[in-house]
């Protein structure tokens, strides 16, 4: 049953109409058109606020990575948290968010796969936003003589690159077993203990 028509069409409203039309069609069926039908408006009225199917199917994208960068900056921000712990904590929230959401909805994760294939421009943005917090969180603890890193930078880079079996989607089904909580943390630990003065 469509939305009542005097709820206002906002931006949000579409995005999360079309995270909900993905979900039922997946990634290659889903249309604007459908969108639009499950809004109660044209596709003309969608088209108002992204005017194209590429446009809202990357808004969407975007959308749902930030989700995932704005908890990863209150752990990056916490002001007490010495940076060895900040930086556990950031690998092991990045790491359950991603396992989370394969997990507790594999239909709409695995078009959003589809899509992070289709944003390249987004994602790479995405990356670089995840990469700049633990270049935060590293030179933070180099600053503070907990953490050691000639170069920040790289070692953020590298750090990234180290722990991508547990956020890069393509390991998903990594994920299931029944070992990776111990596999991650023996990863985890070995990162952190190489970062450290």
């Amino acid at each position: 049953m469509p939305p009542a028509a005097a709820e206002p069409l906002t931006p949000e409203r579409i995005l999360e109409t079309t995270e909900e039309v993905l979900r039922r069609f997946g990634p290659t069926k889903a249309t604007v058109v459908d969108v639009a039908r499950a809004l109660g408006v044209s596709h003309g009225s969608v088209y108002r606020h992204f005017p194209s199917k590429a446009a809202l199917r990357e808004a969407v994208t975007d959308r749902w990575l930030t989700k995932s960068v704005a908890v990863l900056e209150q752990i990056t921000s916490a002001p007490s948290e010495p940076a060895p712990s900040k930086l556990e904590s950031w690998l092991e929230a990045l790491f359950e968010a991603k396992r989370k959401k394969a997990g507790a909805d594999p239909e709409l994760f695995a078009t959003y796969t589809v899509l992070l294939a289709e944003n390249s421009g987004v994602v790479d943005q995405h990356l670089a936003e995840l990469i700049e917090q633990l270049s935060r969180i590293i030179g933070e603890g180099v600053a503070a003589g907990s953490l050691t890193a000639p170069d920040v930078p790289a070692a953020a880079r590298a750090v990234f690159d180290a722990t991508g079996r547990f956020h890069d989607p393509q390991y998903a089904a990594d994920w299931l077993s029944p070992d990776i909580t111990a596999e991650f943390e023996a990863v985890s630990a070995l990162v952190v203990r190489g970062l450290r003065a």
